[in-house]
């Protein structure tokens, strides 16, 4: 069986492995105050350019997300959001449950533009009634997003400058965040993440980790207390150098971004055969995910050979279906896939 149903089915990329194993037995203190994870803030802080910056070790997005998204709004406030925004659609109501609203905004192959936020903030203070309204008090991004496209520089300098000008900050949720910065010809770089965004976050569970994501705040006050507030929501590691070893793993000579781009080459690759078959594109998604329309007939036979997961109800007689590679997507399983096609 072939396996493109998404991007965190294995482990770990083996030298993340190698290094668990390494320091298995050696003995440290708990929580992230280990040398592992200071050496992986430091190493973070480095690649962002940002040597002040906060960085926290969470154990997974949705965790992230609630986590993050409590922490920024007020308890009037709300988050403005993609209608197709992953905490909108499938986060089994997690930002809801902490008592925040997502309030949705239009998307566009999954992103949301700079002149419908301010739109929606300018509308909103201009209701008389505003003050028994939830209120619009941050804004979340994903990059990718949720149909694998990414925003440009040029429009993600724009939403942070409308973020700025009302004075909420901007989340980036990062969960594949390094298949995003190594597609080919996107002009966003970590450090253009960093400088835009008020906080965000590093996936690593779905970027060569077993678990774990590292959030970055540049200007630390956007996080006051934010440590009891990870345990609250039940996102602490006690034993916090498994997430620190991980990252100063991934972080050390380029491995993260490295690993990354293997992913993005095997999507290109699935893509063009998909192309060369004949097959609708159904998003011109540049990283990792691969969204497809197929005939019914066609998703049937090929489930027989290979795992991926259908976009959405199955249509009446075509379906979108989405393919995911990934760290450890091996080449000659996408060749013995294209051969299926």
């Amino acid at each position: 069986m072939l396996y493109f149903y998404t991007d965190y089915m294995e482990g770990a990329h083996p030298e993340v492995m190698r290094r668990l194993m390494e320091t298995n037995l050696e003995h440290t203190t708990g929580y992230g105050s280990d040398q592992y994870t200071q050496r992986a803030k430091q190493l973070i802080r480095e690649a962002c350019g940002q040597p002040e910056a906060a960085v926290h070790f969470l154990v997974g997005g949705t965790q992230t997300n609630a986590t993050v998204i409590d922490a920024l709004l007020m308890h009037h406030e709300g988050v403005l959001a993609a209608e197709s925004a992953h905490i909108n659609v499938h986060e089994s109501g997690a930002i809801e449950a902490t008592g925040h609203k997502v309030l949705t905004l239009p998307q566009y192959d999954g992103k949301i533009k700079a002149e419908d936020i301010e739109k929606y903030i300018s509308d909103f203070y201009r209701d008389e009634t505003y003050e028994h309204m939830v209120a619009p008090g941050m804004v979340y991004i994903s990059h990718p997003t949720e149909y694998g496209t990414l925003y440009t520089l040029e429009e993600l300098e724009s939403i942070s400058r409308v973020c700025r000008k009302a004075d909420i900050p901007l989340f980036m949720d990062g969960a594949r965040l390094g298949y995003g910065l190594a597609a080919e010809g996107t002009d966003v770089t970590l450090k253009d993440v960093a400088r835009l965004c008020d906080v965000f976050y590093i996936g690593g569970t779905k970027v060569g980790a077993l678990f774990g994501e590292a959030v970055v705040a540049a200007n630390p006050k956007r996080l006051p207390h934010f440590f009891p507030l990870i345990k609250q929501h039940g996102a602490l590691l006690a034993k916090g150098r498994l997430q620190g070893v991980q990252f100063e793993t991934l972080f050390t000579d380029g491995l993260y971004l490295n690993i990354a781009k293997h992913a993005v080459r095997m999507a290109m690759k699935l893509k063009q055969a998909f192309k060369d078959k004949g097959y609708k594109i159904h998003i011109d998604s540049p990283t990792n995910q691969q969204f497809v329309c197929l005939p019914n007939a066609e998703i049937d036979r090929l489930s027989q050979f290979a795992g991926f997961e259908l976009w959405g109800p199955r249509g009446e007689k075509e379906t979108v279906v989405r393919f995911v590679t990934s760290w450890a997507t091996r080449e000659e399983d996408v060749d013995a896939f294209i051969e299926l096609l």
